[in-house]
Protein backbone atom coordinates (compact mmCIF):
# COMPACT_ATOMS: atom_id res chain seq x y z
CA UNK A 1 0.00 0.00 0.00
CA UNK A 2 1.22 3.14 -0.88
CA UNK A 3 1.26 6.09 1.44
CA UNK A 4 1.12 10.05 1.39
CA UNK A 5 0.59 12.34 4.08
CA UNK A 6 -2.34 14.32 1.94
CA UNK A 7 -4.13 12.80 -1.04
CA UNK A 8 -5.46 15.63 -3.48
CA UNK A 9 -8.07 14.31 -5.92
CA UNK A 10 -8.48 16.25 -8.70
CA UNK A 11 -5.42 18.69 -10.97
CA UNK A 12 -7.59 21.88 -12.10
CA UNK A 13 -5.82 24.86 -10.44
CA UNK A 14 -6.91 24.79 -6.99
CA UNK A 15 -5.77 21.18 -6.59
CA UNK A 16 -2.48 22.02 -7.99
CA UNK A 17 -2.05 25.20 -5.60
CA UNK A 18 -2.90 23.29 -2.84
CA UNK A 19 -0.19 20.89 -3.67
CA UNK A 20 2.10 23.39 -4.02
CA UNK A 21 1.50 24.99 -1.01
CA UNK A 22 1.45 21.78 0.60
CA UNK A 23 4.51 21.04 -0.81
CA UNK A 24 6.72 24.23 0.33
CA UNK A 25 5.69 23.59 3.64
CA UNK A 26 7.18 19.86 4.00
CA UNK A 27 4.19 18.10 3.24
CA UNK A 28 4.38 14.78 1.80
CA UNK A 29 1.35 14.77 -0.91
CA UNK A 30 -0.17 13.14 -3.98
CA UNK A 31 -2.61 14.29 -6.21
CA UNK A 32 -4.49 12.24 -9.00
CA UNK A 33 -6.50 13.44 -11.96
CA UNK A 34 -8.43 11.20 -14.60
CA UNK A 35 -7.88 13.64 -17.19
CA UNK A 36 -5.11 12.51 -19.58
CA UNK A 37 -3.34 16.13 -19.54
CA UNK A 38 -4.00 19.33 -18.01
CA UNK A 39 -6.82 21.38 -19.73
CA UNK A 40 -6.68 22.48 -22.96
CA UNK A 41 -9.33 25.41 -22.97
CA UNK A 42 -9.08 28.89 -21.53
CA UNK A 43 -12.21 28.28 -19.00
CA UNK A 44 -11.80 30.72 -16.04
CA UNK A 45 -9.96 33.94 -17.54
CA UNK A 46 -9.44 36.24 -14.58
CA UNK A 47 -6.79 36.01 -11.36
CA UNK A 48 -8.02 38.82 -9.07
CA UNK A 49 -5.91 40.63 -6.93
CA UNK A 50 -6.14 38.59 -4.23
CA UNK A 51 -5.18 35.75 -5.72
CA UNK A 52 -2.11 37.57 -7.30
CA UNK A 53 -1.18 38.59 -3.61
CA UNK A 54 -1.68 34.97 -2.28
CA UNK A 55 0.41 33.58 -4.90
CA UNK A 56 3.56 35.96 -3.57
CA UNK A 57 3.92 33.51 -1.48
CA UNK A 58 4.62 30.80 -4.04
CA UNK A 59 6.81 32.93 -6.34
CA UNK A 60 4.09 32.32 -8.60
CA UNK A 61 2.99 36.01 -9.55
CA UNK A 62 5.48 37.35 -12.13
CA UNK A 63 4.92 34.47 -14.29
CA UNK A 64 0.80 35.34 -14.11
CA UNK A 65 1.95 38.80 -15.25
CA UNK A 66 4.23 38.55 -17.37
CA UNK A 67 2.24 35.90 -19.76
CA UNK A 68 -1.08 37.55 -19.08
CA UNK A 69 -2.59 40.42 -19.73
CA UNK A 70 -3.92 43.51 -17.44
CA UNK A 71 -7.36 44.98 -17.99
CA UNK A 72 -7.45 48.35 -16.34
CA UNK A 73 -11.04 49.74 -17.20
CA UNK A 74 -14.24 48.13 -18.34
CA UNK A 75 -17.07 49.88 -20.15
CA UNK A 76 -20.85 50.22 -20.19
CA UNK A 77 -22.85 49.70 -22.95
CA UNK A 78 -26.71 49.79 -23.77
CA UNK A 79 -29.00 50.21 -27.06
CA UNK A 80 -25.58 49.76 -29.17
CA UNK A 81 -24.04 52.76 -27.61
CA UNK A 82 -21.10 53.58 -25.18
CA UNK A 83 -22.26 54.89 -22.13
CA UNK A 84 -19.72 54.92 -19.56
CA UNK A 85 -15.82 54.12 -18.87
CA UNK A 86 -14.41 53.01 -15.55
CA UNK A 87 -10.79 52.95 -14.37
CA UNK A 88 -10.18 50.17 -12.23
CA UNK A 89 -6.80 51.32 -11.62
CA UNK A 90 -8.04 54.64 -10.03
CA UNK A 91 -10.15 52.80 -8.11
CA UNK A 92 -8.02 49.91 -6.48
CA UNK A 93 -4.93 52.62 -6.19
CA UNK A 94 -3.86 51.90 -2.39
CA UNK A 95 -5.57 48.86 -2.05
CA UNK A 96 -3.28 46.45 -3.44
CA UNK A 97 -0.43 46.05 -5.63
CA UNK A 98 -2.39 44.84 -8.32
CA UNK A 99 -5.23 47.08 -9.03
CA UNK A 100 -6.65 45.44 -12.44
CA UNK A 101 -7.94 42.30 -13.78
CA UNK A 102 -5.39 39.67 -14.92
CA UNK A 103 -6.54 38.00 -18.09
CA UNK A 104 -4.61 34.45 -17.62
CA UNK A 105 -6.35 31.40 -19.63
CA UNK A 106 -6.71 28.64 -17.57
CA UNK A 107 -4.75 26.24 -19.89
CA UNK A 108 -2.05 28.39 -19.38
CA UNK A 109 -2.07 28.83 -15.76
CA UNK A 110 -2.53 24.81 -15.38
CA UNK A 111 0.73 24.27 -17.75
CA UNK A 112 2.55 26.76 -15.37
CA UNK A 113 1.04 25.36 -12.00
CA UNK A 114 1.63 21.93 -13.40
CA UNK A 115 5.27 22.85 -14.59
CA UNK A 116 6.40 24.17 -11.17
CA UNK A 117 4.56 21.09 -9.35
CA UNK A 118 7.22 19.07 -11.26
CA UNK A 119 10.20 21.40 -10.35
CA UNK A 120 9.12 20.41 -7.05
CA UNK A 121 9.29 17.14 -7.77
CA UNK A 122 6.03 16.02 -7.80
CA UNK A 123 4.03 14.74 -10.79
CA UNK A 124 0.41 14.70 -11.20
CA UNK A 125 -0.38 10.86 -11.78
CA UNK A 126 -2.89 11.35 -14.84
CA UNK A 127 -5.85 8.94 -16.27
CA UNK A 128 -5.92 7.93 -12.05
CA UNK A 129 -9.46 7.73 -10.57
CA UNK A 130 -10.76 7.65 -7.28
CA UNK A 131 -13.03 4.40 -6.90
CA UNK A 132 -13.98 4.93 -3.11
CA UNK A 133 -12.02 5.36 0.26
CA UNK A 134 -12.77 4.25 3.90
CA UNK A 135 -11.41 5.95 6.89
CA UNK A 136 -8.86 3.14 9.17
CA UNK A 137 -8.11 5.03 12.61
CA UNK A 138 -6.06 7.75 11.88
CA UNK A 139 -5.87 7.41 7.87
CA UNK A 140 -7.97 7.23 4.75
CA UNK A 141 -7.53 4.05 2.74
CA UNK A 142 -7.94 5.09 -0.84
CA UNK A 143 -9.00 2.81 -3.63
CA UNK A 144 -7.75 4.12 -6.93
CA UNK A 145 -7.14 2.72 -10.80
CA UNK A 146 -4.92 3.33 -13.22
CA UNK A 147 -4.84 4.50 -16.54
CA UNK A 148 -3.85 0.51 -17.43
CA UNK A 149 -7.15 -0.55 -15.14
CA UNK A 150 -5.14 -1.93 -12.32
CA UNK A 151 -6.30 -1.26 -8.67
CA UNK A 152 -4.28 0.04 -6.02
CA UNK A 153 -4.92 1.18 -2.38
CA UNK A 154 -3.62 4.30 -0.91
CA UNK A 155 -3.08 5.28 2.44
CA UNK A 156 -2.96 9.09 4.01
CA UNK A 157 -3.67 11.19 6.68
CA UNK A 158 -5.69 13.08 5.04
CA UNK A 159 -7.71 13.09 1.61
CA UNK A 160 -9.29 16.53 -0.64
CA UNK A 161 -11.73 16.69 -2.68
CA UNK A 162 -10.73 19.52 -5.67
CA UNK A 163 -12.45 17.55 -8.29
CA UNK A 164 -14.95 19.73 -9.59
CA UNK A 165 -18.68 19.63 -9.59
CA UNK A 166 -19.07 16.07 -9.78
CA UNK A 167 -16.90 15.69 -6.96
CA UNK A 168 -16.32 11.66 -6.25
CA UNK A 169 -15.02 12.86 -2.77
CA UNK A 170 -18.29 14.60 -2.24
CA UNK A 171 -20.55 11.71 -2.95
CA UNK A 172 -18.39 9.58 -0.47
CA UNK A 173 -19.03 11.94 2.32
CA UNK A 174 -22.65 12.08 2.26
CA UNK A 175 -22.54 16.22 1.81
CA UNK A 176 -25.49 17.33 0.03
CA UNK A 177 -25.13 20.06 -3.23
CA UNK A 178 -28.39 22.11 -2.89
CA UNK A 179 -29.35 25.02 -5.44
CA UNK A 180 -30.65 24.82 -9.08
CA UNK A 181 -29.32 25.31 -12.80
CA UNK A 182 -29.97 28.50 -14.85
CA UNK A 183 -32.42 28.61 -17.41
CA UNK A 184 -29.88 29.98 -20.36
CA UNK A 185 -27.11 28.63 -21.95
CA UNK A 186 -23.74 30.33 -21.15
CA UNK A 187 -21.70 30.53 -24.65
CA UNK A 188 -18.12 31.38 -25.00
CA UNK A 189 -15.92 32.48 -27.99
CA UNK A 190 -12.23 33.30 -28.12
CA UNK A 191 -12.15 35.71 -31.50
CA UNK A 192 -9.57 37.51 -33.17
CA UNK A 193 -11.55 40.60 -35.16
CA UNK A 194 -12.01 44.39 -35.27
CA UNK A 195 -14.36 46.27 -33.24
CA UNK A 196 -14.40 49.29 -30.41
CA UNK A 197 -15.32 46.63 -27.68
CA UNK A 198 -11.82 44.65 -28.65
CA UNK A 199 -10.35 47.93 -27.57
CA UNK A 200 -7.92 45.86 -24.27
CA UNK A 201 -10.88 46.09 -21.75
CA UNK A 202 -13.42 44.63 -20.40
CA UNK A 203 -16.67 45.74 -22.32
CA UNK A 204 -20.16 44.45 -20.91
CA UNK A 205 -23.41 44.77 -22.85
CA UNK A 206 -26.61 45.70 -20.70
CA UNK A 207 -29.12 45.80 -23.55
CA UNK A 208 -31.29 42.59 -23.64
CA UNK A 209 -32.24 40.20 -21.00
CA UNK A 210 -28.66 37.80 -21.91
CA UNK A 211 -25.79 38.72 -20.70
CA UNK A 212 -23.09 39.82 -23.16
CA UNK A 213 -19.14 41.11 -22.13
CA UNK A 214 -16.34 40.84 -24.07
CA UNK A 215 -12.89 40.37 -22.39
CA UNK A 216 -9.73 41.31 -23.93
CA UNK A 217 -6.94 39.04 -24.25
CA UNK A 218 -4.95 41.37 -25.81
CA UNK A 219 -4.02 45.48 -26.28
CA UNK A 220 -6.66 45.15 -29.54
CA UNK A 221 -8.19 42.86 -31.58
CA UNK A 222 -9.03 39.98 -29.59
CA UNK A 223 -11.07 38.92 -26.75
CA UNK A 224 -13.40 36.18 -25.38
CA UNK A 225 -16.87 36.68 -25.70
CA UNK A 226 -19.52 35.20 -23.42
CA UNK A 227 -23.09 35.30 -23.41
CA UNK A 228 -26.08 33.61 -23.15
CA UNK A 229 -28.57 32.54 -24.97
CA UNK A 230 -32.61 31.16 -24.53
CA UNK A 231 -35.89 30.56 -26.89
CA UNK A 232 -36.02 27.46 -28.80
CA UNK A 233 -32.08 27.55 -29.08
CA UNK A 234 -31.28 26.58 -25.43
CA UNK A 235 -32.99 23.27 -25.99
CA UNK A 236 -30.48 22.91 -28.43
CA UNK A 237 -27.12 23.72 -27.04
CA UNK A 238 -25.09 21.18 -27.75
CA UNK A 239 -25.38 21.82 -32.19
CA UNK A 240 -25.21 25.63 -31.40
CA UNK A 241 -22.55 27.26 -33.61
CA UNK A 242 -20.52 30.71 -33.33
CA UNK A 243 -23.14 31.71 -36.04
CA UNK A 244 -25.83 30.66 -34.14
CA UNK A 245 -25.27 32.84 -31.09
CA UNK A 246 -23.26 35.92 -31.89
CA UNK A 247 -25.90 37.80 -33.77
CA UNK A 248 -26.34 40.38 -31.37
CA UNK A 249 -22.43 40.78 -30.47
CA UNK A 250 -21.99 41.37 -34.16
CA UNK A 251 -24.89 43.52 -34.05
CA UNK A 252 -24.50 45.68 -30.85
CA UNK A 253 -20.65 45.76 -30.32
CA UNK A 254 -20.08 46.14 -33.95
CA UNK A 255 -17.53 42.97 -34.19
CA UNK A 256 -16.08 42.15 -36.93
CA UNK A 257 -15.10 38.33 -36.90
CA UNK A 258 -11.95 37.43 -38.42
CA UNK A 259 -11.29 34.21 -36.36
CA UNK A 260 -13.18 32.27 -33.95
CA UNK A 261 -10.60 30.27 -32.00
CA UNK A 262 -12.51 28.38 -29.89
CA UNK A 263 -16.47 27.63 -28.91
CA UNK A 264 -18.33 25.89 -26.78
CA UNK A 265 -21.34 26.39 -24.92
CA UNK A 266 -22.95 25.02 -21.46
CA UNK A 267 -25.16 25.22 -18.80
CA UNK A 268 -24.36 26.84 -15.06
CA UNK A 269 -25.51 25.96 -11.75
CA UNK A 270 -25.57 27.47 -8.69
CA UNK A 271 -25.14 24.92 -5.55
CA UNK A 272 -23.26 25.22 -2.12
CA UNK A 273 -22.38 21.80 -0.27
CA UNK A 274 -23.84 21.31 3.09
CA UNK A 275 -20.68 20.67 3.90
CA UNK A 276 -16.78 21.24 3.25
CA UNK A 277 -15.41 18.73 6.22
CA UNK A 278 -16.16 15.25 6.70
CA UNK A 279 -13.84 13.70 9.28
CA UNK A 280 -10.60 12.94 7.24
CA UNK A 281 -11.81 14.19 3.62
CA UNK A 282 -12.56 17.90 2.25
CA UNK A 283 -14.02 19.63 -0.57
CA UNK A 284 -12.16 22.68 -2.36
CA UNK A 285 -13.06 24.51 -5.43
CA UNK A 286 -16.06 23.92 -7.23
CA UNK A 287 -16.37 20.03 -5.50
CA UNK A 288 -17.87 22.74 -2.79
CA UNK A 289 -19.96 25.54 -4.58
CA UNK A 290 -20.36 26.41 -8.11
CA UNK A 291 -21.65 29.14 -9.49
CA UNK A 292 -22.62 31.77 -12.32
CA UNK A 293 -19.72 33.85 -14.16
CA UNK A 294 -20.38 37.17 -12.93
CA UNK A 295 -17.82 38.69 -11.22
CA UNK A 296 -15.24 36.23 -12.13
CA UNK A 297 -14.48 34.54 -8.99
CA UNK A 298 -15.02 30.93 -9.50
CA UNK A 299 -11.06 29.87 -10.22
CA UNK A 300 -10.53 32.47 -7.47
CA UNK A 301 -12.38 31.39 -4.50
CA UNK A 302 -11.06 28.10 -5.33
CA UNK A 303 -7.35 29.10 -4.89
CA UNK A 304 -8.62 30.74 -1.82
CA UNK A 305 -10.10 27.63 -0.48
CA UNK A 306 -6.66 25.70 -1.21
CA UNK A 307 -4.70 28.27 0.50
CA UNK A 308 -6.75 28.41 3.77
CA UNK A 309 -6.71 24.59 3.93
CA UNK A 310 -3.29 24.06 3.30
CA UNK A 311 -1.16 25.68 6.21
CA UNK A 312 -4.10 24.50 8.64
CA UNK A 313 -2.76 20.84 7.20
CA UNK A 314 1.07 21.30 7.05
CA UNK A 315 0.40 22.57 10.75
CA UNK A 316 -2.15 19.21 12.04
CA UNK A 317 0.05 16.96 9.89
CA UNK A 318 3.32 18.28 11.24
CA UNK A 319 2.29 18.33 14.59
CA UNK A 320 2.29 21.76 15.23
CA UNK A 321 -1.70 21.65 15.59
CA UNK A 322 -4.60 19.43 16.90
CA UNK A 323 -6.86 17.94 14.33
CA UNK A 324 -9.36 20.93 15.69
CA UNK A 325 -7.83 23.23 14.01
CA UNK A 326 -8.92 21.55 11.00
CA UNK A 327 -12.85 22.55 11.78
CA UNK A 328 -11.54 26.08 10.94
CA UNK A 329 -11.62 25.41 6.93
CA UNK A 330 -14.89 25.10 6.97
CA UNK A 331 -15.82 27.38 9.60
CA UNK A 332 -14.30 30.30 7.49
CA UNK A 333 -14.40 28.92 3.78
CA UNK A 334 -18.23 28.10 3.69
CA UNK A 335 -19.97 31.26 4.75
CA UNK A 336 -18.16 33.07 2.34
CA UNK A 337 -19.01 30.60 -0.49
CA UNK A 338 -22.54 30.56 0.42
CA UNK A 339 -22.43 35.01 0.49
CA UNK A 340 -20.39 34.75 -2.92
CA UNK A 341 -23.33 32.38 -4.34
CA UNK A 342 -25.68 34.64 -3.35
CA UNK A 343 -24.57 37.69 -5.07
CA UNK A 344 -23.34 36.35 -7.82
CA UNK A 345 -27.06 34.86 -8.35
CA UNK A 346 -28.58 38.39 -7.43
CA UNK A 347 -26.61 39.79 -9.93
CA UNK A 348 -27.10 37.26 -12.51
CA UNK A 349 -30.63 37.43 -11.91
CA UNK A 350 -30.68 41.41 -12.49
CA UNK A 351 -28.82 41.00 -15.91
CA UNK A 352 -31.39 38.61 -17.01
CA UNK A 353 -34.46 39.63 -15.77
CA UNK A 354 -37.51 39.89 -18.21
CA UNK A 355 -40.04 42.47 -18.15
CA UNK A 356 -40.42 45.67 -19.19
CA UNK A 357 -39.12 47.41 -16.16
CA UNK A 358 -36.34 45.39 -15.91
CA UNK A 359 -35.49 46.29 -19.28
CA UNK A 360 -36.00 49.88 -18.19
CA UNK A 361 -33.36 49.31 -15.46
CA UNK A 362 -30.83 47.80 -17.25
CA UNK A 363 -30.71 49.68 -20.32
CA UNK A 364 -31.76 52.87 -18.60
CA UNK A 365 -30.95 53.44 -15.22
CA UNK A 366 -28.02 51.16 -14.81
CA UNK A 367 -25.36 52.44 -17.44
CA UNK A 368 -25.97 56.24 -15.95
CA UNK A 369 -26.28 55.34 -12.36
CA UNK A 370 -22.61 52.86 -12.70
CA UNK A 371 -20.75 56.22 -13.74
CA UNK A 372 -21.66 58.17 -10.63
CA UNK A 373 -21.29 55.52 -8.44
CA UNK A 374 -17.80 54.96 -9.88
CA UNK A 375 -16.67 58.58 -8.86
CA UNK A 376 -18.09 58.12 -5.03
CA UNK A 377 -14.50 57.05 -2.69
CA UNK A 378 -16.84 54.79 -0.93
CA UNK A 379 -18.95 52.84 -3.42
CA UNK A 380 -15.65 52.63 -5.46
CA UNK A 381 -13.52 50.83 -3.29
CA UNK A 382 -16.38 48.88 -2.02
CA UNK A 383 -16.97 47.42 -5.69
CA UNK A 384 -13.33 46.83 -6.29
CA UNK A 385 -12.71 45.29 -2.60
CA UNK A 386 -15.86 42.85 -3.77
CA UNK A 387 -14.68 42.19 -7.49
CA UNK A 388 -11.20 41.72 -6.69
CA UNK A 389 -11.93 39.48 -3.00
CA UNK A 390 -9.58 41.55 -1.33
CA UNK A 391 -12.94 42.42 0.61
CA UNK A 392 -12.69 38.65 2.22
CA UNK A 393 -12.41 38.49 6.11
CA UNK A 394 -12.66 36.05 8.98
CA UNK A 395 -13.19 37.98 11.79
CA UNK A 396 -16.00 36.22 13.11
CA UNK A 397 -14.45 32.97 12.86
CA UNK A 398 -12.84 31.64 16.42
CA UNK A 399 -9.16 30.94 15.30
CA UNK A 400 -8.65 35.15 15.08
CA UNK A 401 -8.91 36.97 17.90
CA UNK A 402 -7.99 41.19 18.38
CA UNK A 403 -8.28 45.01 17.67
CA UNK A 404 -5.28 47.14 17.12
CA UNK A 405 -6.34 50.74 14.74
CA UNK A 406 -9.13 49.52 12.29
CA UNK A 407 -7.40 45.87 12.05
CA UNK A 408 -8.93 43.02 13.24
CA UNK A 409 -7.87 39.52 13.83
CA UNK A 410 -9.20 37.71 10.67
CA UNK A 411 -8.39 40.77 8.45
CA UNK A 412 -6.72 40.76 5.25
CA UNK A 413 -3.29 42.66 6.20
CA UNK A 414 -3.71 45.82 5.19
CA UNK A 415 -1.54 46.76 2.57
CA UNK A 416 1.48 49.46 2.50
CA UNK A 417 3.96 50.59 0.60
CA UNK A 418 7.14 52.22 1.52
CA UNK A 419 8.05 55.41 -1.08
CA UNK A 420 7.00 56.15 -4.06
CA UNK A 421 6.43 54.44 -7.80
CA UNK A 422 5.67 50.91 -8.39
CA UNK A 423 9.48 49.45 -7.40
CA UNK A 424 8.67 50.85 -3.70
CA UNK A 425 9.22 48.16 -1.16
CA UNK A 426 5.96 47.04 0.76
CA UNK A 427 4.38 44.92 3.81
CA UNK A 428 3.65 42.30 0.94
CA UNK A 429 6.82 40.69 0.84
CA UNK A 430 7.23 37.06 1.42
CA UNK A 431 8.99 34.46 3.09
CA UNK A 432 11.21 31.78 2.07
CA UNK A 433 8.55 29.88 2.58
CA UNK A 434 4.99 30.00 4.11
CA UNK A 435 4.84 30.62 7.89
CA UNK A 436 3.56 32.69 10.91
CA UNK A 437 5.00 35.95 11.00
CA UNK A 438 5.03 38.90 13.22
CA UNK A 439 4.90 42.63 11.99
CA UNK A 440 5.22 46.15 13.83
CA UNK A 441 4.66 49.50 12.44
CA UNK A 442 6.64 51.67 14.34
CA UNK A 443 8.76 50.23 17.33
CA UNK A 444 8.91 46.96 18.74
CA UNK A 445 9.95 46.29 22.37
CA UNK A 446 12.56 44.15 23.47
CA UNK A 447 10.45 41.74 24.73
CA UNK A 448 8.51 40.95 21.92
CA UNK A 449 11.26 40.21 20.20
CA UNK A 450 12.68 37.90 22.80
CA UNK A 451 8.97 36.50 22.07
CA UNK A 452 9.70 35.93 18.46
CA UNK A 453 13.31 34.46 19.15
CA UNK A 454 11.61 31.68 21.53
CA UNK A 455 9.43 30.84 18.82
CA UNK A 456 11.06 31.43 16.06
CA UNK A 457 9.32 33.68 14.39
CA UNK A 458 10.02 36.35 12.03
CA UNK A 459 9.75 40.13 12.76
CA UNK A 460 9.46 42.73 10.27
CA UNK A 461 9.68 46.40 11.64
CA UNK A 462 8.28 48.64 9.44
CA UNK A 463 8.93 52.64 9.88
CA UNK A 464 5.47 54.49 10.42
CA UNK A 465 3.98 56.82 8.57
CA UNK A 466 0.83 58.13 7.42
CA UNK A 467 0.37 55.48 4.65
CA UNK A 468 0.13 52.91 7.73
CA UNK A 469 -2.64 55.00 9.53
CA UNK A 470 -4.40 55.25 6.53
CA UNK A 471 -4.50 51.87 5.76
CA UNK A 472 -5.77 51.17 9.44
CA UNK A 473 -2.67 50.03 11.07
CA UNK A 474 -2.13 50.94 14.76
CA UNK A 475 1.88 52.51 15.47
CA UNK A 476 3.98 50.22 17.42
CA UNK A 477 1.26 47.32 17.83
CA UNK A 478 1.49 43.90 17.08
CA UNK A 479 0.05 41.62 14.26
CA UNK A 480 0.47 38.05 14.43
CA UNK A 481 0.42 37.10 10.54
CA UNK A 482 -1.08 33.50 9.99
CA UNK A 483 0.52 31.80 6.92
CA UNK A 484 -2.02 33.19 4.22
CA UNK A 485 -1.07 36.55 5.53
CA UNK A 486 -4.16 37.05 7.27
CA UNK A 487 -3.68 38.26 10.69
CA UNK A 488 -4.41 35.62 12.87
CA UNK A 489 -4.28 38.17 16.51
CA UNK A 490 -3.80 41.85 16.52
CA UNK A 491 -3.13 43.27 20.13
CA UNK A 492 -1.83 46.35 21.12
CA UNK A 493 1.50 47.31 23.69
CA UNK A 494 1.96 45.03 25.68
CA UNK A 495 1.29 42.17 23.67
CA UNK A 496 3.31 39.26 25.32
CA UNK A 497 0.54 37.84 27.21
CA UNK A 498 -1.80 38.39 24.80
CA UNK A 499 0.39 36.32 22.57
CA UNK A 500 0.91 33.68 24.78
CA UNK A 501 -2.97 33.08 25.47
CA UNK A 502 -3.43 33.25 21.50
CA UNK A 503 -1.05 30.21 21.12
CA UNK A 504 -2.15 28.25 24.72
CA UNK A 505 -6.21 28.88 23.36
CA UNK A 506 -5.46 27.49 19.90
CA UNK A 507 -2.93 24.67 20.87
CA UNK A 508 -0.44 26.64 18.27
CA UNK A 509 3.16 26.01 17.90
CA UNK A 510 4.05 28.29 15.74
CA UNK A 511 7.67 26.50 14.36
CA UNK A 512 9.01 22.58 13.97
Amino acid sequence: MTQSQVLIVGAGPSGLVLALWLNRMGVDVRIVDQAPGPGTTSRALAVQARTLELYRELDLTLPVLDDGYAVEAFNVWAEGEHKARIELGAIGAGVTPYPFLQIYPQDRHERMLCSRLQAAGVQVERQCTLEGFREDGDAVVAQLRNAAGNEEQCEARYIVGCDGARSKVREIIGAGFPGGTYRQVFYVADIEGESPALNGELNIDLDESDILAVFAMAPRGAGRLVGTVRDERADHAETLSFADASGRAIDNLMISVHKVNWFSTYRVHHRVAERFRRGRAFLVGDAGHIHSPAGGQGMNTGIGDAINLAWKLAAVVQGRAPDALLDSYEVERLPFARRLVDTTDRVFSFITADGPVAEIVRTGVAPRLLPLLARLPFTREFFFRTISQTVIHYRHAPLNAGTAGKTHGGDRLPWVRFGDGDTAPDNYAPLPKPAWQAHVYGQAQPELMQWCDRQRVTLRQFAWSDACAHAGLARDAIYLLRPDTYVGLAAGTPSIGALDEYLRANALTLHH
